[in-house]
């Protein structure tokens, strides 16, 4: 054997080992050694975890590697990044106990080879993108305790032949792609002690054989498609502490004696289900619970006594039919650990009891909306300190708001809607600064909007609407620039004029004041108002003419009807993509505009104004006087135009061309592009950049793409600087057009979050080619694609892992630049292109967009989109980034940014990238993580991501955003100036984290 090592190299003899030799013959630690080799040679490792897998240290000191007597019997490689398959060989370590490769991007078949492996106790495959059947004959493994495979692509149906495994304590196959039902066989595993089936896309009943399984103390069938009910053995395994059979369609009655039978039951889980009856009042004999999750089902009658469930933390039962008094609230007083109450959408009366205030100060969240609850909010409600979320609405509450509630100082979102309170509304709630959304609507409210409002900097969403509220609107709300989601004042008997401080009001999407007594003029500062996609300011004493707001090219819905308004229908409001507008009952005249939402019948109302003339014909308004004239007097013009504006073109062809010509024999460094980007650049020629990039050489190009490659470029080796030059492929059919989109988008705008231009380079190379490049700013750490993949190939260093801190301050880059480039340069500007490669880190991690080829400005979108109904630009764009709809419609929008920016949101949280193998058919990665929560989020978090003193909740929030931004429907999405809001709000309940995380 050693003279044969003399003679091979190393991978070649590996190859004709570990090839000629069955594994059944392999049994030295020789043959260890060259296994693990081999299983090496099948795996990319692009962190370098794997770096001491060599000849020049003992196999038994490798990473990952634990020997007994110089053989192996653990291998431990979780959450290395390591990608590839699993070789074949691993079944010549005939001493293996323990494989362990959780938490990487393993792919492929699990070899049949894993089956020779007899003294196998725990197999960890968890998190990986495993694909095909269980292998065969895995009951050749009497030793296995356990076998992990959750989170991959497994299918097929689970095997019978597991109940054969004589030492089996737990199967832990969720988030799987298997079919079929739950053998029966698997009640026969008596050792069983956790069983995970949780979204495995199972479906008929629950065998009740698992009844049988005496020491099970997990069990989650979660997320499938169970039917028929709960067998009865399964409350009878009395080691449980785990139950977990939600989202199913389970019915039936739970049992009576359900908190007797399961004394060690700490987390209930039957959410959305068809389970009916009532709660059994046995459950207060479970005293070590702490999650109870009942929501979504027909659950009927009282709620029982829960006085002895003093470490209760989460109790929810909304979306049932109980019916009870609130007085069982006091039975909670002993339950200190309690933090979330949400018995909403039932039919619960009776008042709030006094004893409210002693419920645990640990309580942040308390929600009770759409019941029968009447009386008064108890004062001492204020002692709650911690109170995040509250949610009051849809009850017949009454009397006034009580002051004490201003005390609760770290409330987010505030909701008492739809009752019955009166009297003044306290200033001393602008001392709730926090606050982002604060609904009251649909009270009985009086007296003066209280201006102290104004202090809630915070504030999304404001809500005063169906009051009584009289006086002014105070300026000092309309400054309130962080409201994005609505501010509604409608239907109140506010008066005096429309505040020109409406302008402050940048990211509003939404501003009804309708169903007041407002006066005065429409401020022309509403133009401002970027965002707005609804505005309503109908049924007010509102006069004068309509002011220009063609700036608001969001804009959805308007209603301006039943004012005093005079003048004509302003022009640019056949420009915007109206879907609702309303100027009825005013004292309107003129032509009515043929085009945009008034070639819509349904969707415009025009009614009880007079001397409306034109429109569409089904308008019926008379012919405008004049109209046959000035067509005539239109034609006649044209053809006097027609041959000046041919000879004029004619003579801006030939300066052009003598131009042109002109600069292919004098190229100017920089100059042929100035008009498209203005303002001055550093003035850079062909030989400069040559010489700057040691001749465009392979080691220093840091990049390349479809339309050219990005070098590294030293301009002054004493100054220090070091620029990024993207030179054009003009081969490439496009290439100028992403030249002059670039030149045409960066030339005008400067932002912090922006990759920014600093020359440009239109001449031709030393052989007489033509040559265009860009030149930026050089991002020192490079693009996020690669920190968070890391891939060592591209970055030539072994990079950490990103802190969830980092993360989030780069999101919330990424979200400042797609903000600016929609609303703050001038011109709406759409990227098209967003992606983890197109965003780049300078020296302090700061997250810049870059690679503005695709870009389009709103306003030439526009002004395409009239002369052929759509601003088609073809399907361009990154696969797995591009939104649904750019597939359909081919137009670009600034939805679809946000779309793609939901995206990157997701995998920069999952390190999962939405073009992964786990994803395909109706299964993405928007629908991966939102069928993950609020549960599953540590089944689909990136494993690197380091916890630390972290809260899940945080991270379920940034998921969230992740997903409200990439749903199907452009609609629904959610508008990025919320995104950003929400980012900053996270990013500062997680500075106490920061050292942590």
């Amino acid at each position: 054997m050693a003279n044969l090592m003399t003679f091979l190299p190393l991978s070649l003899f590996i190859f004709l080992l570990t090839t000629l030799l069955p594994p059944t013959t392999c049994s030295t630690n020789q043959t260890d050694q060259l296994s693990l080799l081999a299983i090496k040679s099948s795996l990319q490792d692009p962190q370098g975890a794997l770096s001491s897998w060599n000849q020049t240290l003992p196999f038994c000191s490798w990473t990952g590697i634990q020997c007994r007597g110089n053989r192996v019997i653990a291998i431990t490689l979780s959450s290395l990044g390591l990608v590839g398959s699993l070789s074949p060989h691993i079944g010549n370590l005939s001493l293996l106990t323990n494989v362990t490769l959780a938490n990487n991007f393993f792919e492929g078949p699990i070899p049949a080879e894993i089956t020779l492996l007899g003294r196998l106790e725990f197999l960890d495959f968890s998190n990986n993108s495993f694909m095909g059947e269980l292998p065969k004959n895995l009951s050749q493994c009497i030793n296995l305790v356990q076998l992990a495979f959750s989170t991959n692509l497994l299918s097929g149906t689970i095997p019978n032949e597991l109940s054969f495994l004589p030492k089996l304590e737990a199967i832990l196959f969720s988030s799987n792609r298997f079919s079929g039902l739950i053998p029966s066989s698997i009640g026969n595993i008596t050792t069983l002690q956790e069983l995970s089936l949780g979204a495995c896309r199972l479906y008929g009943e629950i065998p009740e054989s698992l009844g049988r399984l005496g020491r099970l103390t997990f069990l989650q069938l979660s997320q499938n498609n169970f039917t028929g009910t709960i067998p009865h053995g399964l409350f009878n395994l009395t080691n449980i502490y785990y139950f977990d059979v939600s989202v199913n369609s389970l019915h039936g009655v739970i049992p009576s004696t359900i908190g007797v039978t399961l004394p060690n039951l700490a987390v209930l889980y039957l959410e959305q289900n068809q389970f009916s009856g009532p709660i059994p009042n046995s459950i207060s004999n479970a005293s070590l619970i702490e999650w109870i999750i009942l929501s979504s089902n027909q659950f009927i009658g009282p709620i029982p006594n829960l006085e002895r469930l003093t470490l209760i933390q989460n109790i929810y039962l909304r979306s049932n039919l109980i019916e009870d008094d609130m007085s069982f609230i006091s039975s909670l007083t002993n339950s200190t650990k309690l933090e979330r109450f949400d018995v909403s959408e039932n039919m619960l009366s009776g008042s709030l009891p006094e004893s409210l205030a002693n419920l645990s100060v640990l309580v942040n969240m308390f929600d009770i909306h759409k019941n029968q609850i009447h009386g008064s909010i108890p004062s001492g409600i204020g002692n709650l300190v911690n109170l995040d979320v509250v949610d009051l609405s849809q009850n017949f509450l009454d009397g006034q708001i009580p002051m004490s509630m201003s005390k609760l100082s770290n409330m987010h979102n505030l909701f008492m809607g739809r009752n019955r309170f009166e009297g003044e509304l306290p200033s001393l709630f602008g001392n709730m600064t926090l606050l982002s959304r604060f609904q009251l609507n649909g009270n009985e409210l009086s007296g003066n909007v209280p201006s102290s409002l104004g202090k809630l900097s915070n504030l999304l969403e404001l809500d005063l609407s169906g009051n009584k509220f009289t006086g002014l609107i105070p300026r000092e709300i309309m400054r309130l620039s962080s409201l994005s989601i609505v501010l509604n004042l409608s239907h109140n008997a506010l008066e005096g004029s429309i505040p020109s401080e409406v302008r402050s009001l940048r990211n509003l999407a939404a501003l009804d004041l309708s169903s007041n007594r407002l006066s005065g003029v429409i401020p022309t500062s509403l133009s401002s108002c970027v965002s707005l996609q609804r505005l309503y300011l109908d049924e007010n004493l509102l006069q004068g003419e309509i002011p220009g707001m063609s700036s608001l090219m969001g804009l959805q819905e308007l209603d301006l009807s039943q004012n005093n308004l005079s003048g004509s229908i302003p022009s640019f409001l056949e420009n915007l993509k109206l879907e609702k507008l309303n100027l009825s009952f005013n004292r309107l005249q003129g032509e009515v505009p043929s085009r945009g939402v008034f070639t819509n019948l349904s969707s415009i109302s025009l009614d009880g104004n007079q001397g409306f003339c034109g429109g569409i014909e089904e308008l019926k308004f008379p012919p405008c006087k004049g109209v046959e004239s000035s067509k005539a007097k239109l034609s006649t013009l044209w053809k006097i135009l027609i041959p000046i504006v041919v000879i004029g073109g004619l003579c801006i062809v030939i300066v052009v061309f003598l131009k042109c010509k002109k600069t292919k024999e004098n190229p100017r460094p920089v100059g042929s592009s100035e008009d498209a980007i203005g303002g001055q650049l550093l003035r850079l020629s062909y030989a400069d950049l040559l010489k700057a990039t040691n001749g465009f050489s392979e080691s220093n190009a840091v990049g390349s793409g479809k339309f050219g490659s990005v070098y590294k470029a030293v301009l002054d080796d004493e100054k220090g600087i070091v620029v990024a030059v993207k030179v054009l492929n003009l081969e490439v059919r496009g290439a100028s057009k992403t030249f002059m989109a670039e030149c045409r988008v960066l030339g005008g705008i400067r932002h912090r979050n922006l990759v920014k231009l600093v020359s440009v380079c239109d001449s031709v190379d030393f052989k007489g080619n033509d040559f265009k490049s860009l030149v930026y700013e050089f991002k020192v750490n490079g693009s996020l694609d690669k920190w968070l993949h890391n891939n060592k190939e591209e970055s030539g260093e072994d990079l950490k892992s990103l802190s969830i801190i980092q993360r989030l301050n780069i999101a919330l880059d990424i979200a400042h630049g797609i903000k600016y480039l929609h609303f703050g340069s001038g011109s709406s500007i759409i990227h098209g292109d967003l992606k983890p490669s197109n965003i780049l880190l300078d020296h302090d991690m700061v997250g810049c967009v870059g690679d503005f080829g695709l870009a389009k400005i709103a306003s030439n979108i526009l002004s395409s989109s009239y002369e052929s109904n759509t601003s088609s630009f073809g399907i361009k764009g990154t696969l797995g980034y591009l939104p649904p709809e750019y597939g359909t419609f081919g137009s670009i929008s600034m939805q679809g940014d946000v779309y793609s920016f939901g995206i990157i949101l997701l995998e920069m949280f999952t390190n999962k990238r939405p073009t992964n193998d786990l994803f395909g058919g109706e299964v993405n990665l928007h629908r991966y993580v939102s069928s993950a929560l609020p549960h599953g989020l540590m089944d689909i978090i990136d494993p690197q991501l380091e916890m630390g003193g972290l809260k899940m909740e945080f991270v379920g929030r940034i998921l969230n955003i992740g997903v409200s931004c990439s749903k199907e429907n452009p609609r629904d999405r959610m508008p990025i100036t919320l995104v950003e809001n929400e980012l900053a709000d996270i990013l500062a309940q997680l500075q106490p984290f920061s050292l942590d995380v």
